[in-house]
């Protein structure tokens, strides 16, 4: 699904203008990564949460060359999914 198909299928579903999805959509990505951004984690019962992970600076190799490098630390976003997404995600595969 692109982000088109997304605003749509948020449109229709919400009783919304397609516009009035798109700013309800980037508000949504706004506070999630507002949130991100501080450090904290966000949670949403039954769907998942949104937290972060520290990478730790580590020693690579430069697959190409085989020259040793350096990657420098990190935080990365994670997502776990909550139990009822993932019910219901193996529920559609089943049929």
């Amino acid at each position: 699904m692109t982000k088109a198909e997304l605003i749509s299928t948020i449109a229709a579903g919400a009783e919304l203008t397609k516009t009035d999805a798109e700013k309800a959509l980037k508000s949504l990505l706004e506070a999630v990564t507002d949130c991100l951004k501080k450090g904290d984690k966000l949670s949403l019962i039954g769907f998942g949460t949104f937290s972060t992970v520290a990478r730790a600076a580590r020693k690579g190799q430069n697959p190409q060359t085989g020259k040793k490098i350096t990657i420098p630390a990190s935080i990365s976003p994670k997502f776990k999914a909550g139990k009822a997404l993932k019910d219901m995600v193996n529920t559609k595969k089943k049929k």
